[in-house]
């Protein structure tokens, strides 16, 4: 098949790009940075460089694939420590390009890279751009088949707790506990996406992704073993505290107050409300396996 991928090569891009070479698909990858043409090509794919923004060239890129996967990050929206980009607004603007795009190349199927927490607009913070971006394209005509992937937390996250670690010893945020919550590895990201492109279109579809469920007590403890620090903590800061430490660092406000309310989201089950009532079969990467990877990154850095 002719496919084409959003995204560029990033921690879920790269492997479902290998992935889909290997089974001998024709793959187009695009990314907004040229300087990944080269690594793009290496892996078997062709590079389309453009922008997300860009309907026209999103048109030109898409035409003739047999499948379409779309994705959104805040970081092609703009940079998290400009306090003037609307992040919403900009990533409901890619959502309305794919969706200009889909029209204009008569695309009929397509993959959809959402998030838990997109089955409803009411308190999940900043991923409230997940439930919009699914909307816009569940506009598209009724031909069009969708299916939206919905993963978990991604393991890939917790990289950020890196430096306060080693700062302060702790893991912070506006919640903790013992109750397990859905975490997944992007390796069995991609390999569900790739699964899903080999099965059937038919109508809209939702699934969920998920690895492995752990407690935020037990993601410390687990962290902890692994970087030599069986002390660390997940210390529960209040929500205005945590606010304040995110724009005292400079973060742009929608960022920082969508992040608060998010994460009360998880506090509150909000977020988990739908993903408990359609929960997947579970992915092959544990959370012991990403601890180790992520003592690797720890120690190096």
């Amino acid at each position: 098949m002719n496919i084409v991928l959003t995204g560029s090569i990033g921690n879920i891009g790269k492997p479902l790009t290998q992935q889909l070479v290997q089974q001998g698909h024709t793959v187009t990858v695009i990314s907004s940075n040229a300087e990944r043409r080269q690594a793009i090509e290496a892996l078997g794919a062709k590079a389309a460089i453009g922008s997300m923004f860009d309907a026209g060239f999103l048109t030109q890129t898409f035409a003739g694939a047999d499948i379409v996967y779309l994705m959104e990050t805040m970081e092609a929206a703009g940079d998290m420590f400009d306090t003037s980009v609307d992040f919403i607004g900009a990533i409901n603007r890619i959502a309305e390009s794919y969706k200009t795009a889909i029209e204009q190349a008569g695309i009929t199927k397509i993959i959809h890279l959402s998030s838990i927490g997109a089955h409803t607009d009411q308190g999940t913070g900043i991923l409230v751009f997940h439930y919009n971006a699914e909307r816009i394209l569940g506009g598209l005509p009724d031909e069009v088949a969708i299916k939206f992937i919905r993963p978990a937390s991604i393991y890939f996250n917790l990289f950020a707790a890196i430096d306060r670690i080693k700062t302060t010893g702790t893991l912070v945020s506006n919640y903790a506990g013992d109750q397990p919550e859905p975490w997944v590895s992007p390796l069995d990201i991609a390999e569900v996406i790739a699964g899903a492109m080999e099965q059937p279109f038919a109508g809209r579809q939702v699934r969920y992704v998920a690895s492995d469920e752990i407690s935020p007590n037990e993601i410390a403890r687990v962290l902890g073993e692994a970087i030599g620090k069986p002390e660390l903590k997940w210390e529960v800061h209040t929500d205005e505290a945590l606010l304040k430490s995110w724009l005292d660092i400079g973060f742009n406000e929608q960022i920082a107050r969508g992040f608060v309310t998010f994460q009360a989201s998880q506090r509150s089950g909000v977020f988990y409300e739908d993903y408990n009532r359609h929960r997947p079969v579970l992915g092959k990467v544990k959370f012991t396996d990403f601890a180790k990877e992520f003592a690797q990154a720890y120690n190096q850095d």
